[in-house]
C-alpha cells in the first residue's frame, strides 16, 4: 500500500532562462537542422531547389523536376545550356522520418543506370543523395566505396529494381543493359550533409522566408558619384523640368541648376539623388534576401500611398514633388518583408524610381515638362 502522506511533491526545475515577449509571441526558435525534419517531401525537393540556386559557382541554371514519371531526377544542376544532354548534377531528395540507409535507395541506382543507358539523359557529373535526417552509416561507406556500391546494387537488383523501375516491364540486368552496368562510374555517387545545406541556403533570397530569424545587416548607402549614371536620365530629367516650371525658366541641365536664380535648388537635387541612390541599393539588397517580387510589391505600396497627394493641384512641379515625397516618407510599411530596413530615404527615393519609369511626372507636357 502507498502512503501517499511519505511521497514528496514534485517540483519543477528552475528555469535556465526566461523567456522574451518574442518566446511568448512565437514559441522558442526551432533550430535549422531540426526544422527541416517537419518539411513535407514536396517541401524538401523545394529547399533543395532553393539551395541549389545558391550554388551560382557551379550551375547556369537548376531546375525541379520531382513527382511521378521523374525518371530518378528531383533537383536538376546545369552547368552548359544543353540540360540533361550536357554536364549536370543531379539531387536525389529522400524525406523519411529515418537516417537513410541502403533499402531506401536500391531502386534509385536502378533508375539511374536504366534511362541512362536507354538514353533519356546522359549520366550526371554527380548524383547526390540530400536528406533531412541525413545519411545512414551502412550508406555513408558504400558512397565512399563504389566498388562495394556496385556489388551492392547487383545483388539487390532483383529485389528491389527488377519490378520497380517502370510500371508494365520488368528490367532485367542482362545483355546490353548488364554491359553498360559494368561499365558504369559508381564514384559519381555521394551525398550532402544537411549543415551544409543549410549554410548554404541562408545566401538565397528564400532562407529567411524559409527560417525567419529576420533579414541580414543591411549595407550602408555610398554617396552618389557626381556625374550621374544613364540610369538615372529620366527621373533626372524630371526633376530639372520641376525645377524649371517653379523657376518659370527653362533649365537643360545640371549646370543650369548652379547658376540659376535660386541655387538652394541644388542642394534639393541633390538630396533628391541620395534619396534614390537608396532606394536602388534597396532593390539590389531585395534581389539577395527576399524572394523575387517583393521589391516591386514596395513600389506599388509607395505609389498608392502617394498618388491622391500626387494628383491633387498643386502651383508648380516642384511642389506636387516635394509633396509626394513628403508624403512617401509618411508611409508605414508593415506588411512587406523588407519592413524591418526599409528607411525613409528609401521610401522618397522609390517615388524617383517610378518617375523614372514615369508612373509619376511632376511637369506633363501641358504644363511646359519636357519628354
Amino acid at each position: 500500500m502507498i502512503d501517499y502522506e511519505d511521497m514528496k511533491p514534485i517540483v519543477p526545475k528552475a528555469p535556465v532562462s526566461y523567456p522574451s515577449a518574442e518566446n511568448v509571441s512565437t514559441g522558442i526558435p526551432i533550430p535549422k537542422p531540426l526544422r527541416v525534419t517537419t518539411f513535407s517531401p514536396a517541401e524538401w525537393e523545394s529547399f533543395t531547389e532553393e539551395w541549389a540556386s545558391a550554388l551560382k559557382d557551379m550551375y547556369i541554371s537548376v531546375r525541379r523536376y520531382g513527382g511521378a514519371g521523374d525518371q530518378g531526377i528531383d533537383v536538376a544542376g546545369y552547368t552548359t545550356d544543353k540540360d540533361l544532354e550536357g554536364e549536370w548534377d543531379n539531387y536525389q531528395c529522400k524525406h523519411y522520418d529515418h537516417a537513410l540507409a541502403p533499402s531506401d535507395i536500391w531502386i534509385e541506382f536502378g533508375k539511374l543506370i536504366y534511362y541512362s543507358y536507354k538514353k533519356s539523359y546522359s549520366v550526371p557529373r554527380k548524383y547526390y543523395f540530400v536528406a533531412p535526417y541525413g545519411i545512414g552509416t551502412t550508406l555513408t561507406q558504400l558512397l565512399r566505396n563504389p566498388l562495394k556500391l556496385k556489388e551492392g546494387i547487383e545483388s539487390n537488383w532483383e529485389k528491389y529494381c527488377k519490378n520497380n523501375i517502370t510500371k508494365n516491364n520488368a528490367v532485367e540486368l542482362k545483355e546490353g543493359l548488364l554491359d553498360w552496368f559494368e561499365s558504369f562510374d559508381f564514384s559519381i555517387f555521394s551525398m550532402k550533409s544537411v549543415v551544409e545545406m543549410i549554410e548554404q541556403h541562408s545566401k538565397t533570397p528564400f532562407h529567411s522566408v524559409r527560417f525567419g530569424g529576420g533579414l541580414p545587416p543591411r549595407p550602408a548607402v555610398p554617396t552618389p558619384p557626381e556625374d550621374h549614371d544613364v540610369t538615372e536620365s529620366r527621373y533626372v530629367k524630371q526633376l530639372l523640368n520641376a525645377y524649371a516650371n517653379h523657376l518659370g525658366t527653362p533649365i537643360n541641365n545640371i549646370e543650369e541648376l548652379s547658376t540659376s536664380s535660386k541655387p538652394a535648388l541644388r542642394n534639393d537635387f541633390s538630396r533628391q539623388r541620395e534619396r534614390f541612390y537608396h532606394a536602388e541599393y534597396l532593390r539590389n539588397y531585395a534581389r539577395d534576401t527576399v524572394s523575387d517580387g517583393t521589391f516591386e510589391r514596395l513600389q506599388q505600396e509607395i505609389y498608392h500611398g502617394v498618388v491622391d497627394i500626387y494628383e491633387n493641384d498643386h502651383a508648380d512641379g516642384l511642389v506636387r514633388m516635394r509633396a509626394t515625397v513628403s508624403q512617401a516618407a509618411q508611409i508605414a510599411i508593415t506588411s512587406n518583408p523588407l519592413s524591418t530596413v526599409v528607411q525613409t530615404q528609401d521610401r522618397q527615393g522609390i517615388c524617383h524610381q517610378l518617375a523614372n519609369d514615369d508612373q509619376l511626372i511632376w511637369v506633363s507636357t501641358d504644363e511646359g515638362g519636357v519628354i
